[in-house]
């Protein structure tokens, strides 16, 4: 590490982001759910001095310190997942959105005691519901990145992409898409099998048939069911389901290619089984949309506080984030992630996912170099 970086090494500042981490962790919120989350946040940011924003249709919250151009935005998701832990249903932080969360806040605390910050504005914006790629259209209609230069996000990566205490300048997302879909075939009693039309049966056929699906292998692709709801009674075949499938592809262009496909499956399941089925395709995350001079700021800023051997080169991400989303409907807009390692294990979404709760630190240390460097850098523009 560098003298001239921004080291989070203030023991206050610490144990600050320690008490908002668990803060924060213990009262995980769901997707557009994030009420109790948003006013902690704007809480925090206003006893920091900045400036907030909140919005009446939707969650979330923005801070912002200093004036004028450029305009530096510093992005965290807010939402946790709805997953069974331990034998009960709860929101579960299992995707590291509450260190993304603290990380940013943290940021703030740094920059906001900085000695003297060139000059432009630094935007920290919380966004609800990115694990069903609602909150960033929502936020971008709103305008939250409408006058943005930059935008930095960060995100926990899994040991097996990227060690503890390492660290690279862009996550390479690909692009993912929910669909549910309801099967509308015709219930018939147990005995009488031929008098219905078994959704269950017409469900099978789906994963079966999505197992065929093929396009060009040398660009990632899946898409499997993930739930599957039908039948209430054992003497009843059902005829009605609902299911969701996950569909993900390396490249927005994969993404149409298997859309379509699966579409043609699932017409094909409906004609056979002479049972209308109904298709809900959600926007869903594009791949990664990034700009080079934003990756370089970034992998400037990772060197500088971890060391030049500690620069991983972006990975390739089968994981999506509506993150890209901002950069899609601005197209000048210079975005990157960064990815941090953090001992991470099992896995993302797991519901025992644990991490180095102590990465939150270089994570600040980083992404406030990466925002001071920026504003730097246009001063001398």
């Amino acid at each position: 590490m560098t003298e001239s970086a921004v080291l989070c090494n203030d023991e206050t500042i610490k144990s600050k982001v320690r008490k908002i981490f668990e803060y924060l962790h213990t009262h995980a919120e769901i997707s557009m759910k994030e009420s109790g989350t948003t006013a902690f946040i704007k809480d925090q940011l206003e006893a920091l001095g900045l400036r907030t924003r909140t919005f009446t249709d939707c969650p979330g919250v923005t801070g912002e310190i200093g004036s004028g151009k450029p305009v530096i935005a510093l992005r965290a998701d807010m939402d946790a997942l709805w997953q069974e832990v331990d034998g009960e249903f709860r929101a579960n932080h299992s995707c590291g959105h509450d260190a993304h969360m603290s990380m940013v806040l943290g940021t703030a605390m740094m920059l906001q005691n900085y000695r003297s910050l060139p000059r432009g504005t630094v935007r920290f914006v919380f966004q609800p519901a990115e694990e069903t790629g609602e909150g960033a259209r929502r936020l971008a209609a709103l305008g939250v990145m409408k006058d943005a230069d930059y935008l930095y996000g960060v995100h926990l990566r899994p040991i097996e992409e990227i060690p503890d205490g390492r660290a690279e300048p862009a996550i390479l997302h690909g692009a993912a898409k929910t669909i549910t879909g309801v099967i509308r075939g015709e219930d018939a009693h147990a005995a009488r099998p031929h008098l219905g039309k078994n959704a269950i049966e017409a469900a099978s056929m789906i994963i079966n048939e999505l197992g065929h699906i093929h396009i060009n292998p040398m660009i990632p692709s899946t898409v499997k069911m993930t739930t599957l709801h039908a039948g209430g009674a054992a003497n009843i075949i059902p005829g009605h389901a609902e299911f969701t499938l996950d569909a993900r592809a390396q490249t927005n262009e994969a993404m149409d290619e298997l859309i379509k496909d699966i579409k043609r499956v699932i017409q094909s399941v409906a004609d056979l089984f002479s049972s209308p089925i109904e298709l809900k395709i959600s926007p869903g995350s594009s791949s990664a949309i990034y700009h080079p001079d934003a990756i370089q700021i970034m992998a400037d800023a990772i060197t500088e506080v971890l060391g030049k051997s500690r620069l991983e080169q972006p990975h390739r991400s089968s994981g999506g984030d509506d993150f890209h989303q901002y950069a899609l409907r601005h197209p000048n807009l210079k975005a990157t992630m960064l990815g941090l390692g953090c001992d991470l294990r099992p896995g993302l979404h797991h519901p025992q996912m644990t991490f180095n709760h102590d990465a939150i630190f270089p994570g600040i240390s980083i992404l406030a170099t990466a925002v001071l460097r920026t504003l730097e850098k246009e001063a001398h523009q």
